[in-house]
């Protein structure tokens, strides 16, 4: 069995205001092409989609022409998709029962009543069945009434709402199993702190949506999206793909690709390959003089971070950058009178709002700071 696993495709995307169409065109094309050339079994998205809960109708077209070319390209795969946190998980789920019948799985809400469960796809290869559980997005209030609240009547954690959604699955452990989730899962042996998060995520205060990698036990493989940089979680077989197109700065020069997975007989190693990607303009930061800066001219997106020790007293300064670089982010300068050594030169640190607020409160006590933890989640998640 071989399938491809990709996810946050974040159609609709502008950074730092600049429209990304033609470059997510671009990659989604190269997605469409590599399949063509693989012709897997299945082609696995696992969430976001879209950047937007509510996409605009020039994303929608995108994703239109992408699911189109894809589905041609490769007719006899399954197609699954999940939602993500970026997703509205309702226009995802829409026409899911007609689509599924096309072999185009669109799952975008997840379990909400003790009769549902998991939607599993069943597909066959010479050593018998691979079944792949579509898990989209999961908060632990969108599913209390399937996994059920704690002693006080309070929802579970992250990490106890997912291990109760899995646990309630009869997974055959004679067969092969794939989960396709898109939660923030703790690579084995390493806190929230110790995973690099990108720019372009959505993070939760306090990191209360961390779910332990060892939940994923019971899967043969583990397709998973939500951290926009590749990374496993556990070998080889529990992997973020990463996002195929850098979603912000912070992804600059970071290399983007398909997972490949191939799928052996029950117990068999199983073979992964990353199929790279390459983007029509990458995202760059260039750092130097700006007599320096100037010679480096290129038609990628690009940040410039100038290191020029005396005041520059330029006054077409910006016209001459953008002449040189038509695809212009952003103009910065190192801040060489107040340097903070532990951090990156040239960085930008926004003030986290938790602690802003903790501060403006002046010592709050465990139960203001839990609602203000909440309020900001909330507000991190809508925006």
């Amino acid at each position: 069995m071989k399938f491809l696993h990709l996810s946050d495709l974040h159609i609709g995307l502008k950074l730092m205001n600049r429209d990304l169409r033609e470059d997510q065109e671009y990659i989604l094309h190269q997605i469409v092409e590599t399949a063509r050339r693989e012709q897997p079994d299945a082609v696995v998205i696992a969430g976001d989609i879209y950047d937007k809960a509510v996409p605009s109708a020039e994303a929608v077209e995108v994703f239109d022409q992408f699911t189109a070319e894809l589905t041609a390209a490769v007719p006899s795969a399954a197609v699954m998709m999940i939602s993500g946190n970026h997703d509205s998980a309702p226009r995802v789920n829409c026409f899911r029962s007609v689509l599924a019948k096309q072999n185009l799985h669109m799952v975008g809400v997840p379990p909400l009543t003790p009769e549902e469960h998991i939607e599993k796809v069943t597909l066959q290869d010479a050593y018998g069945s691979v079944n792949f559980y579509l898990l989209p997005f999961v908060k632990p209030s969108m599913v209390k009434a399937v996994v059920g609240t704690d002693e006080n009547g309070n929802n579970f954690s992250y990490d106890e709402t997912v291990r109760r959604m899995i646990a309630r699955e009869e997974i055959d452990e004679k067969a092969r199993n794939v989960l396709v989730s898109h939660q923030f899962y703790l690579p084995v042996g390493k806190g929230a702190g110790d995973v690099e998060r990108m720019d372009s995520e959505i993070r939760t205060v306090g990191n209360i949506d961390e779910v332990r990698a060892d939940v994923l036990a019971p899967f043969e493989y583990a397709a998973l999206g939500h951290i926009h940089k590749p990374m496993s979680v556990s070998g080889e077989t529990c992997r973020y793909c990463g996002t195929p197109l850098a979603c912000s700065v912070s992804e600059a020069g970071q290399p983007k690709g398909i997972i490949r997975v191939e799928l052996g007989e029950k117990g068999s190693e199983v073979r992964t390959a990353v199929l790279p990607l390459f983007p029509l303009r990458e995202v760059k930061v260039i750092r130097g003089t700006l007599t320096e800066v100037l010679g480096q001219s290129c038609g990628d997106y690009v940040t410039i971070v100038l290191t020029d020790k005396a005041d520059l007293d330029v006054i077409d300064m910006q016209e001459r950058l953008r002449l040189v670089f038509p695809y212009l982010l952003e103009i910065r300068r190192e801040n060489l009178r107040r340097p903070d050594y532990e951090k990156e030169p040239g960085s930008l640190t926004m003030p986290d709002p938790f602690e802003l607020c903790c501060e403006f409160l002046q010592e709050p006590d465990e139960e203001e700071m839990e609602i203000l933890r909440d309020v900001i989640n909330t507000v991190r998640e809508v925006k």
